[in-house]
């Protein structure tokens, strides 16, 4: 889009006036010199504002480039948007929209009881809500939580497994509650078919699920049953669903030998079909722990005669998926979980059906136990040894004394390696997510890093994207997936979401032995025209807003 004439605007009173940048706009253009205008939280003016009248505030952006607010697509802020100290990591790398719900599980819509279960089982992943009380929560009553309560915007998927669990899997329950989800403003279905309950849904209830979602325009976003070997068995399920339903596709963390995953997507749009994907720039995982260890019968206290054997990083004994639905109830028992660890016959299943290399693979993340807590950034094996217990009678102690609420970075296997994972960020179907989990002390550095990460390694050292290929996957398209027509480009009318760059600064430094600390070279962000990060500092202000598809 080409800057505006001067004498346009003259006298104009602004309340944020950004001079002397250079703006990626989102169009597809590269950077090009002008001032930005805001004014009642959008943007008025883009061009030469050098003639305007006064301005509330105003912003040097010499030397650095003025972006629209990237959108996380993929991230598990569910309840620690509220923590302010998220917050700041998230803006001090240009994320202003959090896109929650994620991988089939969070806490509306949810009575009592469905609410306790997926707080539990989540909490290392997504945490506890401070503003909930545990009565239930309706998906309008969640997102008013978000309403001005936090620097950052928010966009709700409705979660597969919590209305599987709050339904008891009955089909007309689960469909009625996935239409009043989309009604209250949720932007899509979220699945995580690796997780309890939702790894109990075929592909016919998931279809039948994301019959309205199709009607409303809005995408499926799926944790797939499997992923590196087991992607293509995945994906052929992924497209099922998306094809019965004839709704979008959008697969989260893609992950895995990249030429092979990149040609199923190619080969799915293709066909026709309207699929994205999201992948965050490293080469490990990060899950809760119960998952990753357990056998897939043990880890939701499934009756035996369920699939064994242990999961793996990616589902299944040997990283494939666990077969698909078995049978297992749509409300899993933790209590009886923790109470099978305590026998001995089935920790020594535990030692005999795992993969020894796997404990070497596990770095625990969140230890919520006083007995445990020093084992965080451990790798499992090591923290065993130094118990002076074997690495499955460790891991089941462990898992005990936290109830579950445990989680670990752990390494993929050697399929997903650099070269992969960067073919996987230059195809035009990618979006940028960071799969951040914020919980414990040392957590994955992705939460902390993951778009610095884009733009200082991606763009500005290997040379993967320009600064306008950044913009289109990190807000252009996810804005477009999620039904966001006034964010993700910088024009007059759009919502004032703006971040200022220092292309030649930005960067993560966060890592996996400091995986907390925050991102250089993005030191103002503007969410809703109003600064709520100056000189690389929170203002104080809250003004992000649920964002609702239009």
């Amino acid at each position: 889009m080409a800057p505006a004439a001067r004498d346009l605007y003259v006298d104009l009173v602004f309340d944020v006036l950004i001079s002397g940048g250079r703006v990626v706009d989102g169009t597809g253009a590269p950077p090009y010199p002008a001032d930005v205008g805001v004014r009642g939280g959008r943007v008025e003016a883009v061009g030469d504002l050098s003639a305007a009248g006064a301005a509330a505030a105003r912003i040097d952006a010499a030397g650095r480039l003025v972006a629209p607010g990237f959108i996380d697509a993929h991230v598990h802020g569910d309840a620690t948007v509220l923590d302010p100290e998220v917050q700041l990591a998230a803006l001090r790398q240009g994320v202003t929209t959090f896109v929650l719900g994620q991988d089939g599980l969070s806490f509306a819509p949810a009575g009592p009881e469905t609410l306790r279960f997926v707080t539990r089982y989540f909490a290392a992943i997504n945490g506890a809500h401070p503003a909930l009380d545990g009565t239930g929560v309706s998906v309008a009553g969640l997102l008013a939580t978000y309403d001005r309560t936090t620097a950052l915007n928010t966009v709700y998927l409705v979660p597969h497994g919590t209305v599987r669990h709050a339904a008891a899997g009955d089909p007309g329950q689960m469909l009625r509650l996935v239409e009043q989800g989309l009604e209250d403003g949720a932007a899509g279905l979220s699945s995580g078919l690796e997780y309890v309950p939702g790894r109990y849904g075929d592909a016919a209830e998931l279809a039948a699920l994301c019959a309205p979602v199709a009607r409303a325009g809005l995408p499926y976003v799926t944790h797939m049953r499997g992923y590196e070997q087991a992607a293509a068995a995945g994906m052929a399920e992924a497209r099922l669903i998306a094809e019965q339903a004839g709704v979008a596709l959008h697969v989260s963390h893609y992950h895995g030998p990249g030429e092979p995953l990149a040609g199923m997507v190619d080969r799915a749009l293709a066909a026709g079909l309207d699929v994205t994907f999201d992948s965050y720039p490293y080469l490990s995982g990060f899950s809760i722990l119960a998952m990753v260890a357990l056998p897939r019968d043990l880890d939701a206290g499934a009756p035996g005669g369920a699939v064994g054997g242990a999961a793996g990083p990616d589902g299944g004994p040997d990283g494939g998926p666990d077969g698909g639905p078995d049978g297992g109830t749509a409300r899993p028992d933790l209590d009886r979980t923790v109470a099978l660890l305590h026998e001995p016959a089935v920790r020594r299943r535990l030692a005999r059906e795992t993969d020894p290399a796997l404990w070497h693979r596990i770095v625990l993340a969140h230890v919520p136990s006083a007995a445990f807590a020093w084992a965080e950034g451990r790798h499992l094996d090591e923290a065993a040894a130094e118990a002076g217990r074997e690495p499955a009678e460790f891991c089941a102690d462990l898992l005990v004394a936290t109830g579950l609420a445990a989680s670990c970075v752990f390494a993929q296997p050697p399929g997903n390696d650099d070269t992969s994972m960067r073919l996987l960020l230059r195809h035009p179907a990618h979006l940028g997510g960071s799969d951040g989990i914020h919980l414990g002390g040392h957590p994955h550095p992705r939460a902390f890093g993951a778009f610095a990460r884009f733009l200082g390694r991606h763009v500005r050292e290997l040379g993967d994207w320009t600064w306008q290929e950044a913009v289109a996957h990190l807000s252009a398209r996810p804005a477009r997936r999620f039904r966001l027509p006034d964010r993700g480009t910088v024009r007059p009318g759009m919502a004032a979401d703006l971040v200022l760059i220092d292309p030649d600064r930005v960067a993560d430094t966060a890592d996996y032995a400091r995986p907390r600390l925050l991102a250089e070279g993005i030191d103002d962000v503007l969410v809703g025209g109003v600064p709520v990060l100056a000189g690389g500092a929170l203002t104080g202000a809250r003004p992000g807003r649920p964002l609702r598809p239009r």
